[in-house]
């Protein structure tokens, strides 16, 4: 395959275009103004033109406040979704699959009581431009409709090809080699893309200029048009919006904490970990008080003698309830994770500020009401590490040796454990859960 560059290229303005009104004879128009063209230009035409010929004006109000106000309206009827929303700046995906501001809907070199919507279908226009020139002028010519649109990631405007008719609107160099003997593996470039923007530089904005030729490109139809630049749904690694991903990491942030039990051989950045902290600390609690502590054993010797020192009593209760050495063994083992694990915090509850009452049901009623506290607080830290690309799993075995957690780590008996949650980078990402549903846990009376 070629190379999609030329040794030398032109681009050439057709000025003495007149004002389109809905009906006009655009073909017409560009054959008086460009009675020069030859077979093998590529004519560049913005869309503008296109719509007024077409007829795709819509009336609006001519004072600027209802003007914008009705064109706003527009842009949402016209929008096949919204993508992203800042400030006044709406970007939507529009029928044609483009993804642009104001679902290309355009209030600029139109009358001051109207609004210029997008071609219907700007590929089908090219064509019958193309087709109209070769009639007219006896010329084989490439058409390329463009519009003004910005880019993720930079700033400023260049001009985009919306519709395309007659050349190779991508040129694909994989599997060619490079002059240093490097093969090409994803390059593929949009050349309609380049001869939009290559010819706005003779069009301009505000000179009237609506229309240009590039001269001396080798074209190469291919039957391709501008709708083959939409990159697919499923392959676009942004295809979410701002609004969009927002709205899927809000539904997914609780279903996506799964239990994970094996961990990769990596350290967990502690930051990552002490935000997960801080968010699991705005879970709700009783009174305005603040009754969760997590305790982060990062010393290795200290971890270390809590955990064997919990074994041992574990084994002792095992032990007691005439399980086998070998019922034993399986029991403890479930206790290696907290060993191998690269990082262990343990919840407690601080029932600072519970009341206390005259009788023992409202005594309960408050303890039971701490508890869920404490159980909201480590839900929100298994759900904040989930979030933060850490994986997690929670061990109730810190309730069955309250005392001695507390003797080791040298805390009084206000602090009661709720189990130990193991951390770490996930040694492999746990599947989606897929869709969740209440099943037998909803009741609706």
């Amino acid at each position: 395959m070629s190379d999609h560059a030329s040794a030398k290229l032109e681009i050439l303005p057709v000025p003495g275009l007149p004002e389109f009104r809905p009906g006009d004879d655009l073909t017409g128009a560009i054959v008086s103004a460009a009675p020069w063209l030859r077979s093998g230009d590529v004519l560049v035409v913005t869309s503008k033109i296109v719509s007024k010929a077409e007829g795709r004006l819509v009336r609006v109000p001519s004072d600027p406040e209802a003007r914008d106000a009705e064109r706003r309206k527009l842009v949402e009827q016209e929008a096949v979704r919204v993508v992203a929303r800042i400030a006044r700046t709406v970007i939507t995906e529009n029928p044609l699959g483009i993804v642009q501001a104001a679902s290309g809907i355009d209030a600029s070199n139109v009358a001051g009581d109207e609004v210029a919507l997008l071609p219907a279908d700007p590929d089908a226009s090219a064509l019958a431009l193309r087709n109209g020139l070769r009639e007219r002028l006896g010329v084989e010519v490439a058409v390329v409709i463009t519009d003004t649109m910005g880019r993720a990631w930079r700033v400023g405007q260049t001009d985009n090809a919306i519709g395309a008719s007659g050349l190779r609107v991508l040129h694909a160099y994989r599997g060619q080699v490079d002059g240093q003997g490097n093969e090409l593996a994803v390059t593929e470039v949009a050349v309609a893309d380049e001869l939009a923007a290559a010819a706005d530089l003779v069009k301009g904005k505000l000179g009237g200029t609506p229309v240009a030729v590039v001269r001396g490109l080798a074209i190469e139809d291919d039957g391709s048009t501008a709708r083959s630049l939409i990159r697919p749904l499923e392959e676009d690694l942004f295809r979410l919006g701002t609004n969009e991903a927002i709205a899927q990491g809000r539904r997914e942030a609780v279903p996506a904490r799964r239990s994970v039990r094996q961990f990769a051989d990596e350290p967990v950045d502690p930051e990552a970990l002490r935000r997960a902290v801080g968010s699991a600390l705005t879970a709700p609690a009783p009174h305005h008080t603040h009754p969760v502590r997590f305790v982060w054993l990062r010393d290795g010797g200290t971890r270390k003698k809590l955990l064997d020192a919990m074994r041992e009593s574990w084994r002792a209760d095992l032990a007691s309830d005439e399980f086998t050495e070998e019922q034993i063994a399986k029991r403890l083992s479930r206790g290696d994770i907290l060993y191998r694990a690269p990082e262990v915090v343990i919840p407690f509850l601080v029932p600072d500020g519970a009341h206390t009452y005259r009788d023992d049901r409202r005594n309960d009623c408050e303890k039971t009401m701490f508890t869920v506290a404490g159980g909201a607080a480590v839900q929100g830290l298994l759900v904040a590490l989930a979030a933060e690309g850490l994986g997690s799993c929670w061990i109730g075995s810190t309730i069955f040796a309250a005392g001695l957690v507390r003797d080791v780590l040298g805390l009084d008996d206000r602090w009661q454990p709720l189990g130990s949650v193991a951390i770490g980078v996930p040694l492999e990402s746990p599947p989606p859960r897929g869709e969740v549903s209440p099943g037998e846990g909803l009741l609706e009376l």
